[in-house]
């Protein structure tokens, strides 16, 4: 890597399955093993590091961390994605598809969320002390750049009717107020600003109906809100994953980076390199 620059890496939607995932977990050894030679500076994964919302696959992806020396809170960033919250086969059966409460799913919701934010809260907050949730601002300080992360939980509770597949997301607005606070503003300030959520602001967005469907179901429901947040907030740029498709757009003069999906294209990753300046060259890049 160029000497002077802050190199990010950025993968997305893991889905491992357990154990037995044995390719899927090979091919994220090799991942994290090219990371470190490399010289990649930070790695930043955008979520569902589980496909079925367990634990015991956070477990797997935690002891790989750890045995390449990425599990480390100036080395990782992790955020939650629906397949990390949502167990879509437990929520759709017969006693929860008839829950008339959903003010107890969302609950739920929030609580599986905070649990997430707990395993692996030695890459949120880095201090057993304090309380790891949503939002949190990572600044790293770097020799050459002070870089800023404000990652948010864009997971949406389950709903028979607003939310069928479990994949439409949602920030909470609170999460979006404390953001802006003064004490958030602070510590942004002279950073390079980045946000992170799961959840595509933009999928297909074509005038096919087909197409649009598939935006239903997939889509960041406040994305307007959350746009004007990380324009308050003065963001250069915002990653996410969830679309499996390694994207790069712009909205709202912020540019936006998808990881696309490391399950499905295991070689290849998104690559940011940040100067001193704060300028910078993005590209998907491929591991030989």
């Amino acid at each position: 890597m160029e000497k002077g620059t802050v190199t990010i890496a950025h993968i997305s939607d893991l889905h491992v399955a357990g154990k037995g995932d044995r390719r899927q977990l090979e091919d994220l050894d090799s991942m994290l093993g090219h990371f470190t030679d490399s010289g990649v500076d930070h790695l930043i994964i955008s979520g569902d590091l589980s496909d079925r919302a367990k634990e015991a696959d956070w477990e797997i992806v935690r002891e790989l961390l750890l045995r390449h020396g990425w599990y480390d809170w100036a080395r990782t960033t992790v955020i939650p994605g629906n397949h990390d919250l949502t167990n879509l086969e437990e929520e759709m059966r017969f006693y929860n598809a008839l829950n008339p409460l959903p003010g107890a799913r969302d609950r739920a919701c929030r609580a599986r969320a905070a649990s997430f934010s707990r395993f692996f809260r030695d890459l949120v907050t880095g201090d057993e002390l304090r309380d790891a949730g949503f939002p949190f601002i990572k600044v790293l300080r770097f020799p050459s750049l002070k870089l800023a992360i404000a990652g948010f939980n864009s997971v949406s509770a389950w709903s028979p009717t607003e939310n069928p597949l479990g994949s439409r997301g949602e920030v909470d607005p609170a999460e979006l107020r404390a953001v802006r606070s003064p004490e958030a503003l602070r510590a942004m300030q002279g950073c390079f600003v980045m946000g992170l959520c799961h959840h595509a602001l933009k999928v297909y967005g074509t005038d096919s109906l087909l197409d649009q469907a598939f935006d239903w179901t997939m889509e960041l429901k406040n994305r307007q809100e959350f746009l004007a947040a990380m324009r308050a907030i003065g963001a250069d740029i915002v990653l996410h994953g969830h679309f499996h498709r390694f994207q790069s757009y712009v909205l709202g003069g912020i540019r936006f980076i998808n990881g696309g999906s490391f399950r499905y294209s295991p070689n290849r990753y998104s690559l940011l390199e940040i100067d001193e300046s704060g300028a910078y060259r993005h590209h998907f890049a491929v591991m030989p």
